[in-house]
């Protein structure tokens, strides 16, 4: 950790004591058959209250958000984000609507989690200056802006109130697979500049190999001062592995969420990731058994579907498409019956990206003209 990035993370890192009655971290590791040798502390983030609202089409209630986030305290997962899945504003005709607004949620997390610090998303051109100021007000500790990985010009105003209002602020260069590690270190450093504690490479597709998250990470991490997060989807059955990459290559901030819950095919499984990490003898301050009984006991109960690597998740990831589309792909290959492949494929080769969900509609309406009829597949 460099010596520039330490005010940033103090806010948020906190040592737990270990429960009397379990076993700590370390001799659960060297059970397991780690080292025991306990390495530096990353911070893990856990997005099942925000990348989760898209496998619930945004429907989560008060209630829910309380038990999730009241588990998530007692496993001491140090923050956790609660938002709409397009982040805070982002309950809209364009990106469906929440069953209860942003405020209620993040009330019931902050009620609920008085040890952890709640972060809220926010995508400038959705979320709004006074939205930000009023999840402050509710108690929101942590913000993370995100943009398109090209386009962290417009990310400064909200990262510099965000600052000024005293949260932990992150920078998350969503779709960073769909430009060079050069490229996405040049973008990463606008961020920074403007004052970021922390920038993410943000795999919105799940499309990254295991060597291009490294080599992004990398490149971040030779570029910046400050600290580098890393958010992963499982399309292609990577997100483990690329998040443990990301590690090794310097990001200190690791997202994931409980029971895989998020867009696609969802996220780096929290308790999986928790578990890894113990194993490796990285410090997290998370309590892993903890983490599994939050999985298990609280979010498994609450999933409407599985949350699978199918055929159509498959896809997100083979073309590069940004993992929330899948559920509105597969509306529209309903409307206008059309395969959600084919539909899928056309928007990665088109390049789509975050906040072009009318193209989906488009593209099942042209497919379904030039009479591409459901496959058998």
């Amino acid at each position: 950790m460099q010596a520039g990035t330490q005010v940033g993370t103090q806010a948020v890192l906190r040592t737990a004591p270990q429960p009397a009655a379990q076993a700590s971290s370390q001799e659960r590791a060297q059970a397991a058959g780690g080292d025991g040798a306990r390495k530096p502390r990353v911070t893990l983030v856990d997005v099942s209250l925000r990348d989760g609202s898209h496998a619930v089409r945004h429907q989560f209630t008060s209630d829910q958000v309380a038990r999730v986030a009241a588990a998530l305290d007692r496993a001491r997962v140090p923050v956790f984000e609660v938002s709409h899945g397009d982040g805070l504003g982002g309950s809209s005709l364009q990106y469906g609507f929440s069953r209860e607004p942003d405020t209620r949620w993040l009330r019931a997390a902050v009620e609920n989690a008085p040890n952890a610090q709640v972060s809220v998303l926010l995508l400038p051109g959705i979320g709004t200056r006074r939205e930000l100021k009023e999840a402050v007000e509710l108690g929101a500790k942590v913000a993370r802006i995100a943009t398109h990985c090209t386009e962290a010009d417009i990310a400064p105003q909200h990262i510099a109130l965000a600052r000024e209002m005293g949260m932990t602020v992150c920078g998350f260069l969503m779709m960073s697979h769909m430009i060079s590690p050069a490229e996405l270190a040049r973008q990463a450093r606008i961020m920074e500049d403007a004052g970021a504690h922390v920038v993410y490479v943000v795999d919105s597709a799940g499309a990254l190999l295991v060597e291009e998250a490294r080599a992004r990470v990398q490149a971040l991490r030779d570029a910046l001062e400050c600290e580098v997060g890393f958010h992963g989807h499982n399309n292609l059955g990577l997100a483990v592995a690329n998040t443990v990459a990301a590690l090794e290559a310097g990001a200190t901030w690791l997202d994931g969420s409980l029971c895989g819950l998020g867009a696609g095919a969802g996220n780096t499984q929290l308790e999986v990731l928790a578990a890894v990490l113990d194993r490796m003898g990285i410090d997290t301050g998370v309590d892993v058994y903890g983490v599994m009984d939050a999985a298990e006991e609280v979010v498994k109960p609450m999933l409407p579907r599985p949350i699978v690597i199918d055929r159509d998740a498959l896809v997100i990831g083979y073309a590069g498409v940004y993992s929330s589309f899948l559920l509105h792909a597969r509306r529209a290959a309903e409307r206008f019956g059309v395969e959600v492949r084919d539909i899928l494929l056309e928007l990665g080769r088109r390049r789509t990206v975050g906040g072009q969900e009318d193209q989906i509609i488009q593209v099942a309406y042209e497919i379904a003209q030039r009479g591409g009829a459901r496959s058998s597949a």
